[in-house]
């Protein structure tokens, strides 16, 4: 019988920062593995304005919030737990860490895993925010089967924005480029956009035009409106990393030029020992799936670092008994010879 409680005890294993694919992936590998876990959730999602999540095996267009929920309650079923609230700052407290949380309640952690995703900071156009994961997209991997054959604009807002016009080319014929505050491509990038059949718009985005709660065109600054039904934007990315700043780990600029994020090794790991990262906290383009792998190596090898520590010290532990076992040894036997010195009168 597994005891379900939610209530944030003192102490644990690990602690998981951020409850989305890879945090609860991590946390349900770590439950597994028997480890205390707790996993710390502010409950805002990136993916919340989806209707669905997609390129999930098996869960394909399955809600986000129903996915959160799922595997919540798998994390629960082994034993961990999932608790509401924010995080505020994290020291090193030794052996391992304090979380504090915003609402003040504090736990320790030997470890901690990293899981607080990003922000997609978005132009400033006007209805662009609110129509935002619907038919304003960013992944064709993730938006595109659902804005196939349509009319699709590409905002141009950053080093990838021809990218994402060609890639979205592969799922509608009809791609207009919007080069908005970028300088109009040229050279090889305009090559490339004529050759695929990509019209450019050398004008500044004003506003998106809704009607009836679906995005109907694009109006320009000079008043002009082009006409689309979807519109893809690549926003700049930012972990969501303020709390770690007494640890000494920083975002730094992602060699994409998209965002910033945190470093870390194949397996997740920083370079501030017992933190490990997990998601698009550190990979920027990870879908869900991606993500949720992450969160999984991640736990392992958090783990495995545990185990060799609790190696180290029983290894210390035992040689420690052995050394005073043996120093009991010698003195008994010193104590006998000297008591049979004494018997033979020497």
């Amino acid at each position: 019988m597994v005891k379900v409680t939610d209530v944030l005890e003192n102490a644990y294993d690990v602690v998981v920062i951020g409850g989305g694919a890879a945090g609860l992936s991590g946390a349900l590998t770590l439950a597994r593995a028997r480890r205390s876990v707790v996993v710390i959730d502010a409950g805002a999602p990136r993916n919340a304005p989806a209707s669905g999540v997609h390129g999930l095996l098996a869960r394909d267009g399955i809600p986000p919030a129903e996915l959160v929920e799922r595997g919540r309650a798998e994390v629960r079923g082994y034993g961990g737990q999932v608790v509401s609230g924010e995080v505020g700052a994290v020291a090193r407290e030794e052996p391992g860490f304090q979380v504090t949380l915003t609402d003040g309640r504090t736990v320790r952690a030997l470890r901690l895993l990293l899981a607080t995703g990003l922000v997609d900071k978005l132009p400033d156009v006007p209805g662009l925010r609110s129509r935002w994961g619907r038919d304003v997209v960013h992944c064709p991997y993730c938006h595109g089967w659902e804005i196939r054959d349509r009319p699709i604009g590409v905002l141009g807002s950053g080093p990838l924005s021809v990218h994402q016009a060609l890639l979205f080319r592969q799922w509608s014929d009809d791609i207009t480029f919007f080069s908005h505050t970028l300088p109009v491509p040229t050279g090889e990038e305009a090559e490339q956009l004529a050759a695929r059949g990509v019209r450019v718009v050398d004008a500044e985005v004003a506003s998106l035009e809704i009607a009836e709660d679906r995005l109907v065109g694009v109006r320009l600054r000079d008043g002009s409106l082009v006409k689309r039904e979807a519109l893809a934007v690549a926003p700049r990315m930012a972990a969501r990393t303020g709390f770690l700043t007494a640890l000494g780990l920083r975002p730094v600029e992602h060699p994409s030029g998209a965002g910033e994020h945190i470093p870390s090794d194949a397996t997740g790991r920083t370079d501030v020992p017992g933190v490990w990262v997990a998601g698009n906290v550190t990979d920027l383009s990870a879908q869900v799936g991606a993500a949720a792998a992450a969160g999984a190596t991640a736990a392992a090898h958090i783990n495995a670092d545990l185990v060799a520590e609790e190696t180290r010290r029983a290894v210390a532990a035992a040689r420690a008994r052995d050394e005073v076992a043996f120093s009991a040894e010698v003195e008994s036997r010193v104590c006998e010879a000297v008591l049979g010195d004494r018997r033979h009168g020497l």
